[in-house]
């Protein structure tokens, strides 16, 4: 066995909503007793695609001696699922399917809410997604980091001027994105990059606090504490 990168659940941060589950395409945990658990250390890649889906954030990435990634082995754990269990998900939420994907409708804000026509733009550096940063460019030092996730923009109506004012941007998605290169990208603008501080601007659905343990993993990483304060925007624009 080698020594490389594997997902750990904290049992006793875990509180069993399965979400992890559903985010794990190889099938590598499982609800057991009612916690999360890592069924078998080959099906497990390390990348830690559930790491943003855990709202309790009992799942890290660490490193420690493990078989080797196996794609073979999980094409038949999952071959073997479907023959066992043809029409069943693995895991299925109360209510239907990840909370943040529920389909919902509801009226838009009354119209003194409506943006003003023309209303100027808060942004002051391109690019913007966290993938494409350079953790050391100029417009990150000395600068508070507004670290929003993708839905946000889109919630908030007054985004601009309420959240983004000030700031230098960096977007991702904890529930899509690749979650363990975000850590090191963040790590890498704290420590070497010169941010001063972090606004986490987050979505209230559970898949969205997976950018908040991003961050704690990302200034254990820089070994550096910073001032970090979150924002929770709700479906329906309201900010808290």
């Amino acid at each position: 066995m080698a020594t490389r990168k594997i997902v750990e659940i904290d049992a006793e941060r875990c509180n069993g909503c399965g979400q992890c589950v559903d985010a794990c395409a190889e099938g590598a945990i499982r609800l057991i007793d009612g916690k999360a658990r890592l069924v078998k250390d080959d099906y497990c890649d390390g990348l830690g695609a559930c790491l943003g889906e855990c709202p309790q954030g009992a799942i890290t990435i660490i490193e420690r001696e493990a078989a080797a990634f196996d794609e073979v082995a999980v094409s038949t754990h999952l071959a073997d699922d479907v023959q066992q269990a043809p029409k069943q998900p693995r895991h299925q939420h109360a209510g239907g399917g990840c909370p943040g994907s529920m389909m919902r409708q509801f009226s838009a804000c009354p119209g003194e809410a409506t943006p003003v026509e023309g209303a100027p733009s808060a942004l002051r550096q391109w690019p913007v997604q966290l993938h494409l940063v350079s953790p050391t460019a100029p417009y990150f030092r000395d600068a508070d980091l507004l670290l929003a996730a993708d839905c946000t923009a889109f919630a908030c109506g007054d985004f601009h001027a309420r959240l983004l004012a000030d700031h230098a941007l960096a977007i991702a998605c904890p529930k899509l994105d690749n979650a363990q290169g975000y850590v090191e990208k963040l790590a890498a603008m704290i420590r070497d990059g010169g941010v001063r501080s972090i606004t986490i601007a987050m979505m209230e659905v559970p898949c969205c606090r997976g950018l908040e343990h991003m961050v704690e993993l990302a200034l254990r990483a820089a070994g550096k504490a910073i001032p970090v304060k979150r924002v929770i925007v709700g479906i329906e624009g309201n900010v808290s």
